[in-house]
């Protein structure tokens, strides 16, 4: 049983206990209900990590504030390896405002010395979250492989020393291996955000709801979503700038 298997089988241990935990019971149980506003926080994704994890695998740290002088940008990603059941996942980050800048998109496999891709990225015309399509890249993850990614904004292409940088890392577990244990959801929904957050996938959890996001950007539901699960791994300011966005139009 490879590591990420192993992680599947403890993650569906956690998501079942709190599943048992929720159900209700007795009529004593439920005569205590819910106060108004605790329903809908019982439903934010809790996101469960990897038992085994490498620390600080997040590259470029969390938002300072969208009124900063320079433009920054955010890998929506925890400090570790973050998983995925997918071989064409989308990875997503922030920019802090519109940026002249030239952006680049990085991936590198860390078995290998040269980038799998390097590619400009196209330059977004709003702030907000941004999102990578690997399969429009032909790109694919091989499973049971940790995989690093960068976006970078270049104030100067003569200096790469100054280079805005924001990244993190991937590994994606074979999708086989995961059925051995359950069915995996790889539908995208409210549900499919909260059952893969709680059995650890981050990137299939945070992809969804962005997707969903993109689909219905005013519906304030989904950005509390999106919210608790930035909060849940230090991103508070993107978080921030997610709710407050309730009652604007960005994306």
């Amino acid at each position: 049983m490879n590591r990420c298997h192993r992680h599947y089988f403890i993650g569906l241990t956690l998501a079942l206990s709190v599943l048992t935990a929720a159900t209700p019971g007795t009529a004593a149980d439920n005569s205590i209900m819910p106060q108004p506003g605790q329903q809908e926080d019982a439903q934010l994704p809790v996101y469960v990590p990897p038992k085994k994890f490498q620390p600080r695998a997040r590259i470029g740290g969390t938002l300072r504030g969208t009124d900063s002088a320079e433009v920054e940008i955010v890998a929506l990603v925890p400090d570790h390896v973050g998983l995925t059941v997918k071989q064409t996942p989308t990875l997503n980050w922030f920019l802090s405002k519109p940026t002249p800048h030239p952006l680049k998109f990085t991936i590198n496999d860390d078995r290998k010395v040269r980038p799998i891709y390097e590619g400009s990225l196209p330059t977004p015309p709003a702030a907000g979250v941004q999102s990578i399509d690997l399969k429009s890249l032909g790109l694919s993850l091989e499973p049971n492989v940790q995989y690093r990614w960068f976006v970078s904004a270049s104030p100067n292409p003569d200096s790469p020393s100054r280079d805005i940088v924001a990244g993190g890392m991937i590994e994606r577990c074979e999708f086989s291996e995961c059925l051995t244990i359950t069915s995996v959801n790889v539908t995208c929904d409210r549900d499919s955000v909260r059952t893969n957050a709680l059995v650890g996938f981050w990137y299939d959890a945070m992809g969804c709801v962005c997707s969903l996001i993109e689909k219905e950007p005013t519906d304030p539901s989904l950005r509390r979503l999106r919210a608790a699960l930035l909060r849940q791994v230090g991103l508070n300011g993107v978080a921030d700038w997610d709710l407050s966005s309730i009652h604007t139009k960005p994306r």
